[in-house]
């Protein structure tokens, strides 16, 4: 067979003649129309859902409604920029973020950028923002503490490694202080933590930023920021771009814990986007698939099974409700998405119970599970004990003449209150907790004045430490109350009892 030449360079000439005109028309777009951060592109029609479109200027869009004739994109930066004719290049790669060490310790935005002030991040690896949650088979039942450090969740409403956790109550009454203490708590475990801060203010984010500086907890914090003042399509991508990066930790057999602070703040920018983008509005003018939206990101939190390798991505997401609607829309969603939630009440916080918890509201569905052996037998009578004392707390406004089992009640139960409350940033060990809820269910702190509470716990773990560290060593290496480490712990009690001097 005679091979011709001519033939061939016409066959490239053609070849290369229509890959020109082939690129040109699926590769690039032209703006029609934009305001609002939202750009309407013609031309781009083999663009993909979450593909990154490039406008002039380096300003990236996210292509979120795919229409028949033109391409919704929501644009990740100062849309003023953006005129209509603008020639918009697709980059073909779906939204993804940076992840890995480079991450750790800074402070990034919903797409990756810095925004600490310290250079560039040089990442290696990256992941997409949206993935499929893990099956039902991959995973398996939360069995593992991830403690908190504050007494009154880790003993009544515990959160296990993997677990979703709602923390919900209404403004300024310490969502986030909570979530803060919990990556604070962190600290000599193998959990890294993504803080997650939607629609904030800078300062805000600031503050949180330099509270774990001081902690020593950044260099295992990553935080995503998308503040107030950041487009409305950032502020709904934030959580997921930090999910990517706890989801790099769960696939490589770590464990991680995220912080999504607030999703109302991003249900908000999501009505926005697709108001924007003309979906049909729903319920309250969010659109249909505002469930899906919370859902989807709720999911991949997650214990993976042994076969995966056992990693963990704990979710601990804020919901803020208005004046204490807990059946408002998404508080009710993101309540049935999630396994149990940390209801914290305005009244309790303004009459000095801080944490502002309340026991009867909040729920933990994983319970037990997500507890050691010590912690679940000093705690199974305190449930009890606080749920007694507020429906005997209720009745005895009315009654002067209360008998004397009532009245020990009573007192038990405000020591027990007295016991819960917690300073801010001072997250406590399990082995410390476990200790001070024993003083407490055991009566140890009938006897002395409620103001004189904080006093007795200070001094006793002292006083443990000190002289008793093996009873803490114990309880931690073992996990489990021994019939000889009571008989151990009643004695070193009673032997600080003579010790104790309450401050006057």
């Amino acid at each position: 067979m005679e091979i011709r030449a001519e033939e061939i360079s016409q066959v490239i000439r053609d070849q290369i003649k229509d890959y020109e005109k082939k690129v040109e028309v699926s590769e690039t777009g032209t703006v029609l129309s934009v305001g609002d951060g939202i750009a309407r592109v013609y031309g781009v029609e083999k663009a993909m859902a979450m593909e990154m479109l490039e406008f002039p200027g380096n300003i990236f869009g996210l292509c979120l409604n795919l229409e028949e004739d033109n391409v919704g994109v929501a644009i990740m930066g100062d849309d003023s920029k953006i005129k209509e004719g603008d020639t918009v290049k697709r980059t073909g790669r779906i939204a993804e973020i940076p992840v890995g060490d480079p991450v750790l310790g800074r402070v990034i935005d919903a797409v990756g950028q810095p925004l600490d002030g310290k250079g560039p991040i040089d990442a290696t690896e990256f992941q997409r923002v949206e993935m499929v949650a893990p099956g039902v088979i991959e995973r398996q039942p939360v069995k593992e503490p991830m403690y908190t450090g504050l007494k009154s969740i880790d003993a009544m409403t515990p959160v296990g490694r993997g677990q979703r956790e709602l923390i919900i109550g209404d403004r300024q009454i310490g969502k986030t202080a909570i979530c803060v203490d919990a990556i604070i708590n962190q600290k000599d475990t193998d959990i890294y933590c993504i803080y997650v801060a939607v629609g904030q203010k800078k300062s805000t984010v600031a503050q949180v930023v330099d509270i774990l500086e001081r902690h020593g907890a950044m260099e295992y914090t990553t935080i995503v920021a998308a503040c107030a003042s950041d487009p409305a399509t950032q502020q709904f991508i934030a959580p997921y771009s930090g999910c990517a990066i706890g989801e790099y930790y769960r696939d490589r057999k770590k464990h991680a814990l995220i912080i999504y602070d607030d999703l109302s703040k991003q249900a908000t920018a999501y009505r926005q986007v697709s108001l924007l983008l003309r979906r049909p509005p729903g319920r309250e003018a969010f659109p249909g698939d505002i469930f899906y939206n919370h859902s989807r990101l709720l999911e991949r939190a997650a214990k993976l099974n042994d076969d995966k390798g056992g990693g963990t991505l704990t979710a601990l997401p804020i919901i803020e409700t208005q004046a204490g609607d807990v059946s408002a829309y998404i508080p009710t969603n993101v309540i049935s998405i999630t396994d149990g939630q940390v209801y914290l009440e305005p009244a309790l916080f303004f009459s000095g119970v801080r944490p502002a918890i309340n026991v009867g509201l909040s729920v933990s569905r994983v319970g037990g599970a997500a507890q050691t052996k010590a912690m679940k037998q000093v705690a199974g009578t305190l449930r009890l004990d606080m749920a007694q004392f507020r429906e005997l707390e209720a009745f005895a406004q009315f009654g002067s003449d209360l008998d004397k089992a009532t009245l020990q009640q009573l007192n038990r139960g405000t020591r027990l209150v007295e016991v819960l409350k917690q300073p801010q940033y001072q997250p406590m060990p399990a082995e410390k907790e476990v200790s001070i809820l024993f003083a407490a269910a055991n009566g140890y702190l009938d006897e002395w004045p409620e103001e004189a509470v904080a006093d007795y716990e200070k001094q006793m773990l002292e006083f443990l430490e000190s002289k008793y560290s093996d009873i803490l060593g114990e309880i931690k290496e073992k996990g489990i109350l021994s019939d000889e480490l009571q008989e151990k712990m009643k004695k070193a009690l009673d032997e600080f009892k003579g010790m104790f001097q309450p401050a006057a």
